[in-house]
Protein backbone atom coordinates (compact mmCIF):
# COMPACT_ATOMS: atom_id res chain seq x y z
CA UNK A 1 0.00 0.00 0.00
CA UNK A 2 1.67 2.70 -1.23
CA UNK A 3 0.00 6.12 -0.08
CA UNK A 4 0.35 9.86 1.86
CA UNK A 5 0.98 9.92 4.80
CA UNK A 6 -2.29 12.38 4.89
CA UNK A 7 -4.77 9.41 3.12
CA UNK A 8 -3.19 6.29 5.07
CA UNK A 9 -3.95 8.22 8.53
CA UNK A 10 -7.56 9.32 7.74
CA UNK A 11 -8.22 5.36 6.44
CA UNK A 12 -6.48 4.19 10.10
CA UNK A 13 -8.45 6.17 11.72
CA UNK A 14 -11.40 5.24 11.10
CA UNK A 15 -10.50 2.13 10.94
CA UNK A 16 -9.57 1.79 14.72
CA UNK A 17 -13.04 3.75 15.78
CA UNK A 18 -14.98 1.32 14.11
CA UNK A 19 -12.40 -1.82 15.45
CA UNK A 20 -13.97 -0.31 18.89
CA UNK A 21 -17.57 -0.05 17.60
CA UNK A 22 -17.81 -3.10 16.13
CA UNK A 23 -16.44 -5.84 18.56
CA UNK A 24 -14.45 -9.24 17.36
CA UNK A 25 -16.24 -11.37 14.98
CA UNK A 26 -15.92 -15.59 14.54
CA UNK A 27 -12.30 -16.09 13.35
CA UNK A 28 -12.27 -17.58 9.73
CA UNK A 29 -10.08 -20.37 8.88
CA UNK A 30 -10.57 -20.96 4.64
CA UNK A 31 -7.83 -22.50 1.91
CA UNK A 32 -7.47 -19.47 0.86
CA UNK A 33 -8.23 -16.95 3.66
CA UNK A 34 -7.18 -16.73 7.29
CA UNK A 35 -7.94 -14.67 9.80
CA UNK A 36 -7.19 -17.04 13.12
CA UNK A 37 -3.53 -16.87 15.06
CA UNK A 38 -2.54 -20.06 13.85
CA UNK A 39 -1.78 -21.71 10.10
CA UNK A 40 -3.60 -24.54 9.26
CA UNK A 41 -0.41 -26.31 8.71
CA UNK A 42 3.22 -25.01 8.18
CA UNK A 43 5.64 -25.00 5.50
CA UNK A 44 9.00 -24.33 6.79
CA UNK A 45 11.92 -25.21 4.76
CA UNK A 46 10.26 -25.40 1.41
CA UNK A 47 13.23 -23.52 -0.39
CA UNK A 48 15.42 -26.17 0.70
CA UNK A 49 14.53 -27.94 -2.74
CA UNK A 50 15.14 -24.96 -4.80
CA UNK A 51 18.77 -25.51 -6.35
CA UNK A 52 21.42 -23.56 -5.17
CA UNK A 53 22.05 -22.05 -9.16
CA UNK A 54 18.68 -20.84 -9.53
CA UNK A 55 18.21 -16.72 -9.50
CA UNK A 56 16.39 -15.97 -6.87
CA UNK A 57 14.33 -13.34 -9.26
CA UNK A 58 12.94 -17.38 -10.88
CA UNK A 59 11.55 -17.95 -7.81
CA UNK A 60 7.65 -18.25 -6.61
CA UNK A 61 6.51 -17.19 -2.85
CA UNK A 62 4.10 -15.75 -0.79
CA UNK A 63 4.20 -13.08 0.95
CA UNK A 64 2.14 -10.59 3.30
CA UNK A 65 0.78 -7.17 2.95
CA UNK A 66 1.83 -4.76 5.95
CA UNK A 67 3.15 -8.15 7.86
CA UNK A 68 3.15 -6.66 11.57
CA UNK A 69 -0.32 -5.19 11.40
CA UNK A 70 -1.81 -7.22 13.73
CA UNK A 71 -3.46 -4.51 15.39
CA UNK A 72 -6.00 -1.46 15.15
CA UNK A 73 -9.38 -2.02 14.31
CA UNK A 74 -10.39 -3.83 10.92
CA UNK A 75 -9.07 -0.70 8.33
CA UNK A 76 -5.61 -0.95 10.30
CA UNK A 77 -5.34 -5.22 10.87
CA UNK A 78 -3.86 -6.82 7.59
CA UNK A 79 -3.06 -10.17 8.75
CA UNK A 80 -3.58 -12.41 12.16
CA UNK A 81 -0.86 -15.03 12.59
CA UNK A 82 2.12 -13.57 14.05
CA UNK A 83 5.83 -13.22 12.09
CA UNK A 84 7.07 -16.44 13.30
CA UNK A 85 4.07 -18.22 11.96
CA UNK A 86 4.14 -16.29 8.95
CA UNK A 87 7.95 -17.67 8.40
CA UNK A 88 7.03 -20.93 9.53
CA UNK A 89 3.97 -21.04 7.03
CA UNK A 90 6.29 -20.48 4.14
CA UNK A 91 5.96 -16.36 3.26
CA UNK A 92 9.25 -15.05 2.75
CA UNK A 93 8.07 -11.61 1.81
CA UNK A 94 7.90 -9.17 4.78
CA UNK A 95 6.47 -5.61 4.64
CA UNK A 96 7.78 -3.62 7.25
CA UNK A 97 6.94 -0.39 7.86
CA UNK A 98 8.46 1.72 10.85
CA UNK A 99 8.12 5.26 12.37
CA UNK A 100 10.62 7.21 13.35
CA UNK A 101 11.18 8.99 15.97
CA UNK A 102 14.68 10.19 17.79
CA UNK A 103 16.22 7.14 16.47
CA UNK A 104 13.71 4.78 17.86
CA UNK A 105 11.95 2.61 14.60
CA UNK A 106 8.83 1.22 16.33
CA UNK A 107 6.01 -0.63 13.59
CA UNK A 108 3.62 1.23 12.68
CA UNK A 109 0.32 1.05 9.83
CA UNK A 110 -0.27 4.71 9.45
CA UNK A 111 -1.18 6.02 12.60
CA UNK A 112 -1.88 2.58 14.67
CA UNK A 113 1.26 1.24 16.48
CA UNK A 114 1.54 -2.10 16.79
CA UNK A 115 3.23 -3.27 19.80
CA UNK A 116 6.49 -3.93 18.60
CA UNK A 117 9.83 -2.36 17.08
CA UNK A 118 12.41 -3.10 14.35
CA UNK A 119 14.83 -5.24 16.87
CA UNK A 120 11.43 -7.71 16.96
CA UNK A 121 11.28 -8.39 13.45
CA UNK A 122 15.23 -8.31 13.30
CA UNK A 123 15.20 -11.12 16.27
CA UNK A 124 12.48 -12.86 14.27
CA UNK A 125 14.14 -13.26 11.32
CA UNK A 126 17.34 -14.32 13.05
CA UNK A 127 15.84 -16.77 15.03
CA UNK A 128 13.89 -18.46 11.71
CA UNK A 129 17.04 -18.33 9.52
CA UNK A 130 19.08 -20.05 12.57
CA UNK A 131 16.68 -22.61 12.53
CA UNK A 132 16.22 -23.12 9.14
CA UNK A 133 19.26 -22.47 7.12
CA UNK A 134 17.87 -23.16 3.97
CA UNK A 135 15.66 -20.42 3.77
CA UNK A 136 16.37 -16.88 3.36
CA UNK A 137 13.73 -13.54 3.75
CA UNK A 138 12.99 -10.59 1.77
CA UNK A 139 11.98 -7.49 3.42
CA UNK A 140 10.44 -4.45 2.22
CA UNK A 141 11.60 -1.75 4.87
CA UNK A 142 9.70 1.61 4.64
CA UNK A 143 9.07 4.55 6.99
CA UNK A 144 5.74 5.03 7.87
CA UNK A 145 3.95 8.27 9.35
CA UNK A 146 7.04 10.22 10.39
CA UNK A 147 8.51 11.19 7.13
CA UNK A 148 12.16 12.50 8.42
CA UNK A 149 13.54 10.61 5.54
CA UNK A 150 16.31 9.86 7.39
CA UNK A 151 15.97 6.08 9.11
CA UNK A 152 19.30 4.91 7.28
CA UNK A 153 21.21 5.37 10.44
CA UNK A 154 18.81 4.00 12.56
CA UNK A 155 18.37 1.08 10.41
CA UNK A 156 22.04 0.22 10.25
CA UNK A 157 22.14 0.42 14.37
CA UNK A 158 19.25 -2.06 15.01
CA UNK A 159 20.94 -4.33 12.82
CA UNK A 160 24.07 -4.27 14.67
CA UNK A 161 22.40 -4.14 17.84
CA UNK A 162 19.12 -7.08 17.23
CA UNK A 163 21.01 -9.38 14.64
CA UNK A 164 24.46 -8.63 12.99
CA UNK A 165 25.66 -7.00 9.77
CA UNK A 166 26.91 -10.21 7.87
CA UNK A 167 23.09 -11.50 7.84
CA UNK A 168 22.08 -8.70 4.89
CA UNK A 169 22.67 -9.47 1.37
CA UNK A 170 25.43 -6.53 0.72
CA UNK A 171 24.98 -5.92 -2.85
CA UNK A 172 22.28 -4.67 -5.56
CA UNK A 173 22.51 -7.67 -7.88
CA UNK A 174 20.16 -10.46 -7.29
CA UNK A 175 21.96 -13.43 -5.89
CA UNK A 176 21.57 -17.14 -6.80
CA UNK A 177 19.57 -19.40 -4.22
CA UNK A 178 22.73 -20.51 -2.90
CA UNK A 179 24.10 -17.19 -2.01
CA UNK A 180 20.47 -15.79 -0.36
CA UNK A 181 20.21 -18.74 1.85
CA UNK A 182 20.78 -17.88 5.62
CA UNK A 183 20.32 -14.48 4.54
CA UNK A 184 18.37 -10.87 4.95
CA UNK A 185 17.66 -9.44 1.81
CA UNK A 186 16.46 -5.78 2.48
CA UNK A 187 14.83 -4.49 -0.49
CA UNK A 188 15.57 -0.67 -0.02
CA UNK A 189 12.44 1.81 0.45
CA UNK A 190 14.63 4.76 2.33
CA UNK A 191 17.17 6.90 1.31
CA UNK A 192 20.87 6.18 2.20
CA UNK A 193 23.93 3.91 1.13
CA UNK A 194 23.02 0.32 -0.10
CA UNK A 195 21.89 -1.88 2.31
CA UNK A 196 20.89 -4.73 0.01
CA UNK A 197 18.25 -4.60 -3.29
CA UNK A 198 16.66 -1.04 -4.06
CA UNK A 199 12.90 -1.86 -3.77
CA UNK A 200 12.23 0.16 -6.90
CA UNK A 201 14.59 -2.34 -8.74
CA UNK A 202 12.04 -4.72 -9.18
CA UNK A 203 9.04 -4.76 -10.99
CA UNK A 204 5.70 -3.99 -8.78
CA UNK A 205 2.13 -3.90 -9.56
CA UNK A 206 0.69 -2.49 -6.10
CA UNK A 207 -3.11 -0.69 -6.66
CA UNK A 208 -3.88 -0.51 -3.25
CA UNK A 209 -6.69 2.32 -3.33
CA UNK A 210 -9.89 0.48 -3.61
CA UNK A 211 -12.86 2.57 -3.43
CA UNK A 212 -15.28 -0.10 -2.50
CA UNK A 213 -16.50 -3.73 -2.17
CA UNK A 214 -18.82 -3.57 -4.94
CA UNK A 215 -17.94 -5.65 -7.95
CA UNK A 216 -17.10 -3.22 -10.44
CA UNK A 217 -14.39 -2.14 -7.97
CA UNK A 218 -13.05 -5.67 -6.89
CA UNK A 219 -13.16 -6.38 -10.66
CA UNK A 220 -10.47 -3.46 -11.41
CA UNK A 221 -8.40 -4.27 -8.52
CA UNK A 222 -8.87 -8.24 -9.30
CA UNK A 223 -7.70 -7.05 -13.29
CA UNK A 224 -4.51 -5.25 -11.77
CA UNK A 225 -3.51 -8.47 -10.06
CA UNK A 226 -4.31 -11.15 -12.72
CA UNK A 227 -2.78 -8.89 -15.74
CA UNK A 228 0.96 -8.60 -13.11
CA UNK A 229 0.39 -12.30 -12.61
CA UNK A 230 0.46 -13.20 -16.41
CA UNK A 231 3.18 -10.72 -17.15
CA UNK A 232 5.42 -12.46 -14.51
CA UNK A 233 5.03 -15.47 -15.92
CA UNK A 234 6.30 -14.54 -18.83
CA UNK A 235 8.47 -11.40 -17.66
CA UNK A 236 12.39 -10.84 -17.63
CA UNK A 237 13.41 -13.70 -15.63
CA UNK A 238 16.43 -11.83 -14.71
CA UNK A 239 13.70 -9.14 -12.26
CA UNK A 240 11.60 -10.14 -9.46
CA UNK A 241 8.13 -9.45 -10.18
CA UNK A 242 6.19 -8.39 -7.13
CA UNK A 243 2.34 -8.40 -6.80
CA UNK A 244 0.39 -6.96 -4.14
CA UNK A 245 -3.28 -8.72 -4.16
CA UNK A 246 -3.79 -6.08 -1.27
CA UNK A 247 -5.79 -2.91 -0.77
CA UNK A 248 -7.86 -1.11 1.19
CA UNK A 249 -10.30 2.21 1.94
CA UNK A 250 -12.66 3.39 4.23
CA UNK A 251 -15.36 1.32 2.33
CA UNK A 252 -13.24 -1.59 1.84
CA UNK A 253 -11.11 -2.86 4.30
CA UNK A 254 -8.16 -5.11 4.34
CA UNK A 255 -10.17 -8.53 5.71
CA UNK A 256 -13.01 -7.60 3.83
CA UNK A 257 -11.38 -6.84 0.49
CA UNK A 258 -8.94 -10.38 0.92
CA UNK A 259 -11.79 -12.47 1.03
CA UNK A 260 -13.19 -11.63 -2.25
CA UNK A 261 -9.45 -11.27 -3.62
CA UNK A 262 -7.93 -14.23 -2.09
CA UNK A 263 -10.53 -16.73 -3.30
CA UNK A 264 -10.03 -15.91 -6.81
CA UNK A 265 -6.45 -15.95 -6.53
CA UNK A 266 -6.65 -19.14 -5.29
CA UNK A 267 -8.98 -20.28 -8.06
CA UNK A 268 -6.63 -18.67 -10.81
CA UNK A 269 -3.17 -19.85 -9.52
CA UNK A 270 -5.19 -23.99 -8.94
CA UNK A 271 -6.05 -23.58 -12.50
CA UNK A 272 -2.56 -23.86 -13.40
CA UNK A 273 -1.15 -26.51 -10.37
CA UNK A 274 1.47 -29.29 -11.35
CA UNK A 275 3.03 -26.38 -13.79
CA UNK A 276 6.38 -24.94 -13.48
CA UNK A 277 6.02 -20.97 -13.47
CA UNK A 278 7.48 -17.75 -12.10
CA UNK A 279 5.20 -15.72 -10.68
CA UNK A 280 7.26 -13.91 -8.41
CA UNK A 281 6.49 -12.94 -5.14
CA UNK A 282 2.60 -13.00 -4.84
CA UNK A 283 1.52 -10.37 -1.57
CA UNK A 284 -1.88 -10.67 0.54
CA UNK A 285 -3.69 -9.81 3.21
CA UNK A 286 -4.89 -12.96 5.65
CA UNK A 287 -3.48 -15.60 3.60
CA UNK A 288 -4.77 -19.28 4.07
CA UNK A 289 -2.23 -21.67 4.61
CA UNK A 290 -3.06 -23.68 1.38
CA UNK A 291 -3.20 -20.45 -0.46
CA UNK A 292 0.37 -20.06 0.29
CA UNK A 293 1.75 -23.82 -0.55
CA UNK A 294 -0.31 -23.36 -3.93
CA UNK A 295 2.27 -20.60 -4.10
CA UNK A 296 5.10 -22.21 -3.42
CA UNK A 297 4.75 -25.15 -5.35
CA UNK A 298 4.75 -23.48 -8.68
CA UNK A 299 8.84 -23.88 -8.05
Amino acid sequence: MACSSGDLMHVVLVGILLGVACPGHGAIQLPYYDDTSTPEFLNPSWMAAIPDNQSLSEVTMPGTHNTMALYGGVLAQCNSWPLESQLQAGVRFLDIRVRHVQGNLTIHHGISYQWAHFGDVLEGIVAFLQQYPTETVLMRLKEELSETGDIYGSVVRYVNEYANWDLLWHSRLIPTMGEARGKLIVLQDFLGPDLGLRYQSLDIADQWKVPSLQPVDVDKKWTSVYTHLENAAIGNKAQIFLTFSSGASILAYPSALAQLINPRLYEYLSAQAGQKKRFGIITMDFPGAVLAKTIIDFN
